[in-house]
């Protein structure tokens, strides 16, 4: 994978063993750092309760508690399980300027991060791919 962060990542796939085990959509958003349609991710709306993973190596990475819907068309959550579920790094892609999440563990995409939440849980907002992750309930 092409990273320009310095972390070195505890779980490593070959991309071959990753194009077996992922759907073409998650290939390109995991890998590729692509996006999902916006509304149309199957975690979107979902609201039970449980543990959201890195669909690549099973990290758990987001709480259901700290789900919440910003109206944004992705899944949304005010904070990471814990701070070494993930990592941040400058993405200025399409002429921007963001912070992309990678998975902690592996360094997959999962998705960006914005200084627009609720102000009340910090006013960050992690805006991450459906097809990212896998749903474990609780």
């Amino acid at each position: 994978m092409n990273k320009k962060s310095s972390k070195i990542f505890p779980i490593q796939f070959s991309e071959e063993e990753l194009k077996n085990k992922l759907d073409p959509q998650s290939y390109h958003v995991l890998r590729e750092k692509g996006t999902e349609r916006p509304f149309t991710g199957q975690y979107y709306l979902n609201k039970e309760t449980g543990i959201y993973e890195c669909k690549v190596c099973g990290n758990d990475i987001f709480h259901s508690s700290k789900k919440y819907d910003s109206g944004c068309g992705w899944p949304s959550f005010t904070e990471p399980i814990s701070p070494q579920a993930i990592e941040v790094q400058m993405d200025y892609s399409h002429f921007m300027v963001r912070e992309e999440i990678l998975c902690g563990q592996c360094g997959s995409h999962l998705g960006h991060r914005f200084p627009d939440g609720p102000d009340d849980k910090g006013g960050i907002r992690y805006c991450i791919n459906s097809v990212s992750m896998d749903f474990k309930k609780e």
